[in-house]
């Protein structure tokens, strides 16, 4: 967590060390102040002196005093202001980063993980540098110079009770540290229920649809109650844990003032202490028992914040799946042949989707790939776009291999309008421009016409400034669709690929869309996974998988010679239309 934080301040890190070193001043000419003290009673008992002597003695140490309050109280207030500058933009620039360098991890990670948790964590994250700051630079930093000043300077006036005292403190921070770090993996346990418990109800909240038309509520209601309940008792017992904890840190409070004040009474009775000492022993056992009441506490909760952050710092420090390489290059793309050479790829060890599999598309050719659920189809296209590496194999564009390219520059030249398009809660005219964001106002309309969206967005209330919803769900099926086609119509990419892009249009719909994708389609390499025959039939070649391999290609109606799986797939679909 700490290696994720100082990664994420590179070049931002001397402000922090700076206010450290106010800090630590502060803090010295703080230990000052238990000396004035022992000077002050020193002459209030002393008898050796007259009493106007004594009552200019006094009157200089008051001096000294407000002298020291000005300059400890200055230097405070300095490092606070400080701190109230370079704290929040350190957040925010830890927020910043660690979106976007969530936004790298691949296709996998964001299958694998509800976004309600990991939005969760990331807050937690942000939150625990502010609060760990705070601890470490604020209470730690201080105990740490009131530990070593107060041991030094105890030791001036009596070598036992600075070597009792540093003992004890000792003692006190290795038990603190090991009830701690016991207690630690209880708080890590809560902090991973806690994102549990937000996956939940997001899951649940994201599905309220299916709540409601399964009649699932009081379903929903006890499955939450589960999850909540299991934090519920992680809680009480770490909560219950911090107070242990407190107990033993009181305990052991008691015994050393208590030991303390009876070595100093026995130290007064030889003679080697006075009541000046008194003052200072005690103005050093009272600044350092609140500072290590604290420490226990401030230990508890650093371990906390530690808990909170580290799911965060874990993903945060877990390599990338799909990355480039340091040598890659820019693709250009200038034909548009798309080559598979041999590839094989397992989504795990268990489960092969594709095997030596071949397939080469000619520039501007339009290729559907066909055959059952599961043969492999979609999985060419995410391999296409680089979503997985392949096992075995090579991939590629006009002659270049994806895996020596930037992902960013593939990704440009490829188009894809996926089966079930995901719109940002953002205008309509936003999400048509996130096809080409320096798009004019225009060229959005334009491409909205050749959709075939223009008409029911002009027909909303607000028109392309109308917000689509989480997800786009304040749009249908179809209209979702025409939107992402919208979308790439306006990129424009030299690569298109349609998965199932008309399945969710009714067939008054997709009379509509069928001359924008013609159009679309214009001059690109095309691959198209689809079964409405509509579709296929437009295609210049049909490429049909089976278990992870091309088992047959031709034309619509060369296919339709052979007695294969081509033919039983369009007789099963032709079949529902006699």
């Amino acid at each position: 967590m700490f290696g994720a934080f100082w990664r994420m301040l590179k070049g931002y890190r001397w402000p922090f060390v700076l206010v450290a070193c106010v800090i630590i001043v502060s803090s010295l000419a703080q230990l000052a102040f238990p000396w004035l003290y022992k000077l002050f009673f020193d002459a209030l008992t002393n008898t050796t002196q007259s009493h106007e002597e004594v009552f200019s003695q006094l009157f200089r140490i008051i001096g000294w005093m407000l002298g020291l309050h000005v300059v400890t109280w200055s230097v405070w207030r300095v490092s606070g202001f400080m701190s109230a500058k370079i704290y929040p933009k350190a957040a925010t620039r830890i927020r910043l980063q660690a979106s976007d360098e969530l936004l790298h991890h691949s296709y996998r990670f964001f299958t694998n993980h509800f976004s309600g948790s990991v939005v969760r964590r990331v807050n937690r994250f942000v939150d625990a540098f502010g609060r760990i700051g705070d601890k470490l630079q604020w209470e730690m930093v201080p105990l740490a110079v009131a530990i070593v000043g107060i041991t030094i300077l105890l030791g001036l006036r009596s070598l036992w009770l600075s070597l009792l005292l540093g003992i004890w403190i000792v003692l006190f921070i290795l038990v603190n540290l090991w009830l701690s770090l016991w207690k630690l993996k209880y708080d890590m346990r809560r902090a991973a229920l806690d994102s549990e418990v937000t996956g939940a109800l997001a899951d649940t909240l994201t599905n309220a649809t299916n709540v409601k038309l399964f009649s699932a509520y009081e379903h929903e209601h006890d499955r939450y109650q589960e999850v909540v309940e299991r934090h519920q008792r992680l809680w009480v017992f770490t909560w219950s844990l911090s107070e242990l904890i407190v107990s033993v840190q009181v305990f052991l409070m008691i015994a050393v003032e208590l030991g303390v004040l009876y070595a100093g009474s026995i130290l007064w009775d030889r003679g080697v202490m006075t009541v000046g000492d008194f003052a200072l022993l005690q103005g050093y056992m009272i600044g350092l028992f609140e500072k290590l009441w604290n420490f226990g506490r401030n230990v508890r909760e650093l371990y906390e914040q530690v808990a909170d952050a580290s799911e965060m710092a874990e993903i945060l420090n877990t390599p990338y799946e799909v990355k480039d390489r340091k040598t890659a290059k820019p693709l250009f793309v200038s034909k548009g042949k798309i080559e598979f050479h041999d590839v094989s790829f397992h989504y795990h060890q268990t489960r092969k989707i594709l095997e030596h599999f071949d397939l080469t598309i000619k520039p501007g050719e339009k290729v559907a790939l066909v055959g059952s659920s599961g043969a492999g189809k979609s999985t060419v296209t995410k391999l296409l776009l680089r979503l997985f590496d392949i096992d075995k194999g090579e991939i590629l564009i006009d002659g270049q291999k994806i895996s020596q390219v930037t992902m960013e520059s593939l990704w440009e030249q490829i188009s894809l309008v996926p089966q079930e398009p995901i719109l940002f809660h953002r205008s309509l005219m936003e999400n048509i421009r996130y096809g080409r964001r320096d798009a004019t106002d225009e060229e959005v309309f334009e491409a909205a016409r050749k959709a075939r969206c223009h008409v029911f967005i002009e027909e909303m209330s607000k028109g392309y400034e109308t917000f689509v919803g989480e997800r786009g769900v304040k749009l249908s099926g179809g209209e979702r669709q025409r939107v992402a086609i919208a979308r790439a119509i306006l990129k424009n990419a030299p690569i298109l690929v349609l998965d199932e892009a008309t399945s969710s249009l009714d067939s008054e719909s997709e009379s509509l869309i069928q001359e924008a994708l013609v159009e679309l389609m214009k001059g690109k390499t095309t691959i198209v996974i689809a079964h409405r025959l509509s579709t296929i039939m437009r295609m210049d070649r049909i490429v049909v998988i089976e278990d992870g391999t091309v088992s047959d290609m031709g034309t619509h109606k060369e296919l339709l010679k052979k007695a294969g799986t081509y033919k039983k797939l369009w007789n099963i679909q032709a079949g529902g239309f006699v």
